[in-house]
């Protein structure tokens, strides 16, 4: 595929995956999306022959971005305490873009596809982040006595019921606010003493 047909498909996937994520996809018609981007549908079934085609590629390139930024994330040049923060944010803010109805219609309408999602969550994002936590542990970074699947829970449904546009659209605080709260209830608390000492000068980013 050369750069000209190369642009359109990233075009696409990068407009349906914003729809999807925020409305579900069930209700998304490729005519809306066709519209939106000012091409025509032909063009569309050209990369994309149904809905499930797109659903599965835009579910792979977000798997596999995913993929690339916690392998960034982990083997950054920071603190061992920031590089487990920061990959815990980053896991928020990604669970946190995919509203109910996503899941929903993943669920119902696509469940082969959502298993997979469902494994690479599972394999990628709540097995490194459940591995840095013990490793933390180990290091006496974190309190023993504080459950590994319990924080990555905590955290990613604190974001996904809370770093909504729907509900920032009712309360007066910011994202930047919401996550700051968030992250730093539940982080912190998990810290030991000493930790929290070197965790201190630690600020949230890319907002």
């Amino acid at each position: 595929m050369d750069v000209a047909e190369h642009e359109p498909k990233e075009r696409i996937l990068e407009l349906a995956k914003d729809r999807f994520f925020r409305s579900g996809f069930n209700k998304v018609t490729l005519d809306e999306l066709s519209g939106e981007l000012g091409i025509s549908k032909k063009t569309m079934y050209k990369f994309f022959p149904s809905k499930e085609e797109m659903v599965k590629a835009v579910v792979w390139m977000m798997m596999h971005r995913v993929e690339k930024e916690v392998k960034r994330i982990t083997e950054q040049d920071k603190p061992f305490t920031h590089r487990l923060a920061d990959l815990i944010i980053f896991i928020g803010r990604t669970v946190g873009k995919l509203s109910k109805s996503f899941q929903q219609d993943m669920k119902r309408f696509a469940p082969v596809i959502w298993n997979e999602v469902e494994r690479f969550r599972q394999e990628h994002i709540v097995g490194k982040v459940v591995a840095m936590i013990r490793r933390a542990k180990e290091e006496k970074v974190f309190r023993e006595d504080i459950n590994d699947e319990v924080i990555v829970l905590m955290v990613t449904t604190c974001f996904q019921n809370i770093l909504t546009p729907d509900v920032l659209a009712e309360h007066a605080f910011s994202p930047k606010e919401a996550l700051y709260t968030i992250f730093h209830v539940i982080f912190e608390g998990s810290l030991t003493e000493d930790a929290r000492k070197e965790f201190v000068n630690y600020e949230i980013t890319n907002l």
